[in-house]
């Protein structure tokens, strides 16, 4: 399941760097051509394609480090919008550069055509999570393709090998995966394809630490790294509902443990409807492992898709509680009742919902690890500390993992029950046996 909340054409605590040196108001000429001539990864233009809430959270980050970004959507209403998100954005975040707020604003440029899109060195696209949907954009925007423009998606899941047979330069196209929310979330998932050359690596990798971010490059496949560890715990969210335990029993829980957002309030901030679509893609990845979820469907179906509607598995229009949260959907109880199936007399300690929460986080690490050589027990905690709001304080999902071991870990898998999702890899039960940690036995 995704982290973000990418947005169809037709629909709707980083640091910098490199910080820009603050210049006199009035020469827009001037202090533009200083950004740019600054940007070390040689990217001095960039197009974004899709004015929802991540385009445009994307095209600030870019403008704050003055970098001028063109963004087109074919949705007017949206465009007109882009703005006051940015100026939102803008009040809610302090600029990494030395840029002042009008300065960032006149560096973007919204606009309904893609022919608008000539000349910029990176062209990136964030709309609908839907690869026929991705795929006819592509084809539509090659006519406006400079001979090294790279042209980069902003997919949470979608493989990248099937995004690159619509574009006629695949060497020149790759993943560049931002994460929801873009100012609060540091981390970007570089992603490269199977046709996607080392020179396209090489200036995406450093046009991400140009705008603040750390960037870790990553195997294609479907979602990645840091989705394929997210998806389990929404997956196991969505149960413990079924299961009886209270939408406030869970959040609690996950934020008592650190983590930044309890993952209903994360479903909700991303997108029920943008969560199923992803969804739907890595069940289909991983169907061995995967539980359907029809509270989700009937959800979606009913429009209540969480921020961007008003009402998820929250209430997001009006007051919240005095505890600071969100009053909870009163209509949910009456859907889950279509599919509970309360376990435990309906009872679940704090402790038992994080075992659920984070111990299929684990095994799909492990996984990862096993498939993909290049990475290390310190990418994966990168990517959920950074991408995830796994806290710091642990030292990160596999190190807090380490301090349980393997053994106990393994313990508390088989009390979960004898699902596919939580079965043991072959390397976690290697290091239980052996009584090492992920970090000695893959350094």
């Amino acid at each position: 399941m995704p982290l973000h909340n990418n947005a169809p054409l037709t629909d709707d605590h980083p640091t910098a760097s490199d910080q820009l040196a603050r210049t006199v108001p009035g020469s827009v000429r001037g202090w533009r051509a200083e950004a740019a001539a600054r940007h070390g990864s040689k990217i001095r233009s960039v197009g974004i394609i899709g004015a929802g809430v991540m385009g445009a959270a994307i095209a600030a980050v870019h403008a704050q480090h003055g970098l001028p970004v063109v963004i087109c959507d074919s949705n007017a209403a949206a465009l007109a919008k882009v703005h006051a998100s940015v100026e939102r954005l803008l009040s809610d975040n302090s600029p990494p550069a030395g840029l002042l707020p009008w300065q960032v604003r006149r560096l973007i440029r919204p606009t309904g055509q893609l022919s608008e899109l000539a000349g910029c060195d990176l062209v990136l696209e964030s709309i609908a999570e839907t690869l026929a949907i991705k795929q006819q954009l592509y084809a539509q925007l090659q006519p406006y393709l400079g001979p090294r423009t790279i042209v980069a998606s902003n997919t949470s899941t979608i493989p990248i090998a099937r995004l690159a047979t619509a574009v006629h330069a695949p060497q020149r196209f790759c993943g560049m995966h931002f994460f929801h929310p873009v100012c609060q979330r540091p981390l970007v998932e570089v992603v490269r394809g199977p046709e996607t050359d080392q020179r396209t690596i090489a200036k995406a990798t450093a046009h991400v630490r140009a705008v603040g971010r750390r960037a870790i490059v990553v195997k294609d496949g479907p979602g990645f790294v840091v989705n394929r560890l997210l998806f389990p715990q929404l997956t196991q969210a969505l149960e413990l509902l079924c299961e009886g335990a209270a939408a406030e029993e869970i959040e609690q829980a996950a934020t008592d443990f650190g983590l930044a957002k309890g993952p209903l309030e994360l479903m909700d901030e991303i997108g029920l409807d943008t969560t199923l679509q992803a969804g739907v893609v890595l069940a289909a990845a991983f169907p061995e492992r995967t539980i359907a979820s029809p509270l989700l469907v009937s959800l979606v179906k009913a429009r209540q898709r969480g921020c961007k509607s008003g009402i998820g598995f929250f209430l997001h229009d009006g007051p919240a509680e005095p505890s600071g949260r969100r009053p909870v959907n009163p209509d949910l109880n009456q859907r889950i009742a279509q599919w509970a199936r309360p376990v435990h007399d309906g009872k679940h300690t704090p402790q038992s919902i994080i075992d659920r929460l984070l111990l299929p986080m684990v095994l799909e690490a492990a996984r990862i690890l096993e498939e993909d050589h290049s990475l290390s027990p310190m990418d994966i905690d990168q990517g959920a500390v950074l991408g995830l709001g796994f806290p710091a304080s642990r030292g990160g999902l596999l190190r807090w993992a380490d301090t349980l071991g393997g053994a106990e870990i393994l313990r508390r898998l088989q009390a979960l029950g004898d699902g596919a999702c939580y079965q043991s890899p072959a390397m976690l039960t290697e290091l239980a046996r052996r009584g090492e940690t992920f970090y000695t036995i893959c350094p």
